[in-house]
């Protein structure tokens, strides 16, 4: 490109910022309405937030540095103060905030992974490349292993079946290529890599597993940090969620005997991948708020909770977390999935799976009820005096209202008896 031509594009970018009303030193673009005119043009990666959101606020500082770091590459990152400019809103179907959108081709994909810098970016760059790119040189495959915790691979012709299957997957290669990295026995093979492994897709010939199940099973670590942000994906796998609770502090250490108890709950998907992976996500809470509110219930720390992805139910072994043995969470786990009668071992506790919760009428009514009292007690601990003042002017307006209508029906009778007293005299 020319000089003239690197020129013009220079002030066409700096018009666009100031038609978007920006300043040019700034990484996170300010969109107002007028970003609906231009929504469909190029990349944008948008936050609509709204001011009073404690959420928002704590996505401030991990947004611009998201907007710092893409700032040369063709995606540009904004946020949209949605109580300022409801019109966006509407139109994005803006129901919770922070709402993280990704914008290609004028098509719209909501994120809704950890709201991490280096999630946030591995988002964006996946989305803003091809579906599924091509890796043509052997050390590519090396270099994906030490970048790409998880990553998902078409080896073999790009034709059949499973490559015009519908699929998620983001990588494709040919079978001398990927030899040197995997040990493959059929071609066309799709296979994902994590935990520095690699595993088959189960490849029937009348594709009654969908490939496309299959990779949303996959997607997650063995063993990952479960929290509000990414819950609702791991409920998407239809696996139950075997979840070991503990306690971070501030510096997001663990206590000794939590760690302890968190790593037996990890070893036993690890030493037994092939008997609990199709039906069981692992996993580990570091803020037992999470679980209280999928228990409905307050639970100590360490604990093991397990929630049915596909009913919302959850299980709670009836012995304390600290006295449980490997074997015994084994049996626990398997009386769960078989929902028959408690099995009795030698030396072990008899771990029956009895369930709770569930999406009935009135456990969503209670749900609703745990989570305001629980909110409200969060409140009163963080704030006790604004939170009188919240609750206190509103009963005691209250307060005013009824005692003025009471006591204008016996100001009215007293009234009436003086009046009667006054011509009976």
């Amino acid at each position: 490109m020319d000089v003239s031509g690197m020129f013009t594009m220079k002030f066409l970018a700096l018009l666009l910022l100031v038609f978007l009303g920006i300043s040019e030193g700034s990484r996170v673009i300010e969109l107002s309405d007028r970003f609906l005119d231009v929504r469909h043009e190029g990349q944008w990666f948008v936050k609509f937030y709204a001011p009073w959101c404690a959420h928002c606020k704590r996505l401030e500082p991990v947004w611009s540095h998201v907007a710092q770091t893409l700032y040369n590459t063709n995606v540009r990152v904004g946020k949209v103060d949605c109580t300022r400019f409801t019109s966006v809103a509407q139109v994005f179907n803006i129901n919770s905030f922070p709402t993280i959108i990704f914008m290609k081709d004028g098509l719209e994909f909501v994120y809704n992974g950890e709201r991490t810098k280096e999630e946030l970016i591995h988002f964006v760059m996946r989305m803003s490349g091809p579906p599924v790119q091509l890796v043509t040189r052997t050390d590519s495959v090396d270099m994906l292993k030490a970048s790409h915790p998880i990553f998902f691979s078409y080896i073999g012709k790009q034709e059949g079946l499973l490559w015009e299957y519908p699929h998620g997957f983001f990588y494709a290669t040919s079978f001398e290529i990927a030899r040197d990295h995997f040990d493959i026995d059929t071609l066309p093979a799709v296979i994902v890599y994590k935990e520095r492994n690699h595993f088959y897709y189960p490849q029937p010939s009348h594709m009654n597993r969908t490939l496309h199940a299959w990779v949303n099973e996959e997607r997650f670590s063995i063993f990952p940090k479960v929290t509000r942000s990414n819950i609702n994906e791991l409920m998407l796998t239809r696996k139950y969620l075997v979840l070991a609770v503990v306690e971070e502090n501030r510096l997001a250490e663990v206590a000794a005997h939590e760690l302890e108890f968190r790593d037996m709950i990890e070893s036993i998907i690890r030493m037994n991948h092939d008997k609990f992976h199709s039906r069981f996500q692992f996993g580990w809470i570091g803020t037992p708020e999470l679980a209280h509110s999928i228990a409905m219930d307050t639970l100590a720390t360490p604990h093991l909770l397990v929630l049915n992805s596909t009913t919302s139910e959850h299980h709670i072994p009836d012995d304390e977390p600290l006295k449980l043995t490997s074997e015994a969470i084994q049996v626990f786990l398997e009386n769960i999935h078989n929902q028959s009668a408690p099995v009795f071992l030698e030396n072990i506790h008899n771990q029956s799976a009895p369930v709770y919760g569930g999406n009935s009428f009135y456990v969503r009514i209670y749900r609703t009820y745990f989570e305001a009292k629980r909110s409200l007690s969060e409140m009163w601990r963080g704030n006790p005096v604004l939170t009188s003042v919240l609750f206190g002017l509103p009963l005691g307006f209250l307060s005013l209202i009824i005692y003025s209508i009471c006591c204008a029906d016996i100001l009215d009778a007293d009234e009436e008896d003086i009046d009667t007293h006054e011509k009976n005299e």
